[in-house]
This record gives structure tokens, sequence and C-alpha cells, in this order.
């Protein structure tokens, strides 16, 4: 007897066809559940190893990512199983084909914390992956969040060489 698609399945659904009312229905299923919400959303993979935001970045499908940023622990740095790649990677290639629209949602990614200097296994960051004349504004995005990102690294070792100089004198 079948008795449907799964919350699995229909998550990957709502996420490759862009469905929010599908993805409000399983989130609404789950209710209260916040550590199930939070499992569902971070491990449930297509067979490439997609997740939900791998898939809305891959496909464009905004509405549905625009809800699941909304998450608190939803992980977007997730890397897929077959090529490594970041949601933010999958949202550049996207980019190839809709600028603007990519740049929007790489721009969003990256304020939720995606790490643009992540590597997939070919060994490229999602900057690497931009080519087009088109794609200025999305590489000054990317550029200048691998900066941040660095200069908040550099920072954060910066305070545990402080906390280790501030240690007890001798005299």
């Amino acid at each position: 007897m079948n008795e449907g698609a799964s919350l699995k399945e229909q998550l990957l659904d709502a996420s490759r066809r862009n469905n929010a009312d599908l993805l409000n229905n399983v989130l609404e299923t789950l209710g209260s559940e916040k550590q199930a919400t939070l499992d569902l959303i971070n491990n449930s993979t297509d067979p490439l190893g997609n997740t939900c935001i791998h898939l809305c970045c891959k496909h464009g499908s905004w509405d549905v990512l625009d809800v699941l940023l909304d998450i608190e622990g939803v992980d977007v740095n997730q890397q897929n199983s077959i090529d490594g790649d970041t949601p933010l990677h999958l949202c550049v290639n996207y980019s190839h084909d809709e600028p603007e629209y990519g740049t929007f949602i790489a721009e969003n990614l990256i304020e939720i914390g995606a790490d643009p200097r992540i590597r997939n296994k070919r060994g490229q960051t999602p900057l690497q992956l931009v080519h087009g004349d088109e794609l200025e504004s999305l590489i000054n995005l990317l550029q200048g969040a691998e900066i941040a990102a660095d200069n908040k690294g550099n920072l954060i070792n910066e305070e545990d060489a402080e906390e280790i100089d501030d240690g007890p004198e001798d005299d």
C-alpha cells in the first residue's frame, strides 16, 4: 500500500520546485519539534548528496530558501557527496543563467554565514567558478566575503594570541 511521499521526499521536492506551500506543510507536520526539523533539513539528501539548501541554490528556489534560512541552525556550508560543492558553489553555477537573481541569493547566503573560502573536491572556491562579464557584482560580493572571513579569522587568532600574551608576568 502506497502511503505517499515521505517528509524527506516532500522537502527535497519543495526545494527543487520552489514550492513554499509544500514546504510549509512539511514544517507544520513537524510542528514545534525543532530538533526534528533541523535534522530533516540538514540531513535529507538526494542521490548526489544535495541537501534542500543545495537544491534551492541550484534551481533558484528563493521562496523556499527564504523560509529555510530563517530557521536557526540550518547548515549553509554543507558539502554534497559527489563534488564537494556547498550551496554557495551551486548558487554561483545558477548565476551563470540568472546573474542578478543568483547574486541576490548568494548575498543572502553569505549574510547568514555561508563561507566563500570552502573548496570543493576539485579544489575550487565559489569565486573560482565565476566566469562572465555580467557577473561582476557576484565577483565583488564573493571577494568581499572572502576578505571579511579572512579578517574575522585573523581577529580571532589575534585575540587568542593576546590571551596568551596577557598571561602571568615574570618580574
